[in-house]
């Protein structure tokens, strides 16, 4: 038996080589600026093309494919270590390089683009700059609290999930020039996830689909934390790899929006990016600033944190581990710190 078992696996090893000589192909382009540009080009010339395609059905094609590919992947290898069959093997194998390969192509490479900061003038960023934008992002935070719906129970709650997709797609068509020179899309594809109820355990909040160009998100989700999401996941449609970089972009989307829930959803994303920031040093400011929240805003943190605690567990755990893991792999800070995006809003303010 473990004869055959060798065999199979010497079998296939060109395409375990092939896959090796990938990982090796892609490390040495993402350190071309040449290579890099011509991934950025691929991406802009295919993307609306790419939206357009899997746009036209309601539900998730992404999500969809992801499952077949799973069910796929769980019964090969059962009936690898069952059987020892060799065509098998093979499919899984060939299945995983054709799948890194449109990953790369369509995607991976993006994390490698010239970073938005650089387009911005370098300075150095104080603890009261932080303190001085947190008050600002409060207070706007409480002014536009009272402006939006709210349910029952008091809580924020968003009126129209389809009239802020569309105020999104309309902002990306009003981004400073200095800032991106990607083409805006034109075709919605934001679809919620399959995957929904397993999103709520695992503390994502959304994600794109390289290979089906779907922004997908959890509509469970608080409405507070909605439609920034939203914002943040077609900032990913753009171009925009980086989750700092999408989560600024988004930030700009929603800046000079009309849209209320936008607005509220977005200033309260940054004035948590800011407390978060400012915790570990200056824990009496950030508790000033909580005691400061209007009592709409402490309603609606309230629930947000019932939200998490709900669902707070091993796999919450588990995915935010991973998903640190895969940030810093690709040039990302992971989830530990918001310094990236703090540098880009001070950039900005500034």
């Amino acid at each position: 038996m473990e004869d055959t078992k060798k065999n199979i696996f010497f079998k296939n090893k060109y395409w375990a080589i092939v896959l090796v000589a990938q990982f090796l192909l892609f490390y040495i382009l993402s350190k071309l600026d040449v290579a890099i540009q011509y991934f950025s080009n691929l991406f802009e010339w295919k993307k609306s093309l790419h939206i357009l395609i899997f746009s036209k059905l309601g539900s998730s094609v992404g999500d969809v494919i992801y499952t077949l590919v799973i069910l796929f992947l769980l019964y090969s290898i059962f009936i690898i270590l069952k059987k020892r069959k060799n065509a098998d093997l093979r499919r899984v194998f060939l299945l995983l390089n054709i799948s890194y390969f449109i990953y790369q192509c369509f995607w991976g490479m993006l994390y490698f683009q010239r970073p938005i900061i650089d387009k911005f003038q370098k300075r150095e960023i104080t603890d009261q700059d932080l303190k001085t934008l947190t008050i600002k992002y409060l207070n706007l935070c409480k002014a536009t609290r009272e402006k939006v719906s709210e349910n029952k129970n008091g809580i924020f709650l968003v009126n129209d999930i389809n009239a802020i997709k569309k105020e999104i797609l309309h902002q990306q068509t009003q981004l400073p020039l200095l800032i991106t020179s990607k083409a805006p899309i034109q075709t919605l594809s934001v679809k919620p996830s399959l995957y929904n109820k397993i999103m709520n355990y695992t503390g994502i909040l959304g994600y794109y689909n390289p290979f089906t160009a779907e922004a997908q998100f959890n509509p469970n989700l608080p409405s507070t934390q909605l439609p920034f999401t939203l914002a943040h996941e077609m900032s990913h449609q753009l171009g925009y790899a980086r989750e700092q970089e999408a989560s600024f972009i988004a930030f700009l989307c929603a800046k000079n929006s009309q849209n209320l829930d936008l607005n509220y959803s977005a200033q309260l994303y940054v004035l948590k990016s800011l407390l978060r920031n400012l915790a570990i040093k200056n824990p009496g400011f950030v508790k000033q600033v909580l005691s400061q929240y209007s009592e709409k805003m402490k309603r609606d943190r309230l629930n947000d944190l019932n939200f998490y605690k709900r669902y707070d567990g091993l796999l919450s755990d588990v995915f935010g581990i991973t998903n640190d893991l895969f940030l810093k792999s690709n040039q990302q800070e992971g989830r530990i710190t918001y310094s990236y995006f703090i540098n880009l809003l001070i950039a900005y303010e500034a």
